[in-house]
């Protein structure tokens, strides 16, 4: 739990001084955006290695 608020912190902080609200908002969706394709990748990796596909 420690950590997950130490992320959090972390995010909030990232984005608490940017002055342009356009900004602002391009880089938290930008930044949810790559957290999704980072969990989609780690499904498809981790669906291969439970059906046995073999990596060669």
């Amino acid at each position: 739990m420690k950590t997950v608020l130490l992320i959090k912190e972390i995010y909030l902080e990232g984005f608490k001084n940017l002055g342009n609200l356009l900004l602002k908002r391009y880089f938290k969706i930008f930044a949810w955006i790559t957290f999704v394709m980072f969990i989609l990748v780690l499904y498809a990796f981790i669906f291969r290695v439970s059906t046995g596909w073999a990596f060669d």
